[in-house]
């Protein structure tokens, strides 16, 4: 009955351990998504103002239909994801992350947006370029999935703090 009670005692050690270890990898995944979000947001802003530039000018009124593309999808994402910055801050500051509906579909249309102008872009400025971002952004995302996995998994089979079950 003792030995019983002593299992029983370890499992509740154990549980309680590996719950406050996932409520710290909870919250800091959360930071770490906050941080991450925001450089995609900057650099696509970036990457924005850069590529419309040239198409400011007096002499840009004939656009061909890339640079159409490029000057309008930017000309949305921008305004979305300086709104995104400013959200993602708040957010931060309250270390919460909005649940909105609208709020996810605007991270996802701003993101699209800004993917949309940076190949309308590069094709104006040639077609292979746009090909090669198109491709290139494809071996980019699968590179990220698979290493973001595997980091995850070890990580999760890193946990801190595991002591041995008790011997029978």
């Amino acid at each position: 009955m003792d030995e019983n009670i002593a299992d029983e005692a370890w499992w509740r050690r154990q549980a309680a351990a590996q719950g406050e270890w996932w409520k710290k990898r909870a919250a800091a995944h959360q930071e770490e998504t906050l941080r991450q979000n925001n450089l995609m947001y900057a650099g696509l802003i970036g990457i924005g103002v850069v590529l419309v530039q040239p198409f400011l000018t007096p002499g840009a009124a004939s656009l061909d239909l890339s640079a159409q593309i490029c000057v309008v999808a930017f000309s949305l994402a921008i305004p979305l994801l300086s709104a995104l910055i400013m959200l993602n801050q708040h957010e931060t500051y309250r270390r919460r992350v909005t649940s909105s509906v609208l709020v996810l579909v605007a991270q996802q249309a701003a993101l699209g947006l800004g993917y949309v102008g940076v190949v309308a872009g590069f094709w104006h400025i040639m077609t292979i370029a746009g090909i090669a971002i198109l491709v290139g952004t494809i071996l980019g995302v699968a590179v990220h999935s698979v290493g973001y996995v595997r980091v995850e998994e070890d990580d999760a089979q890193a946990t801190p703090g595991a002591e041995q079950p008790p011997q029978l």
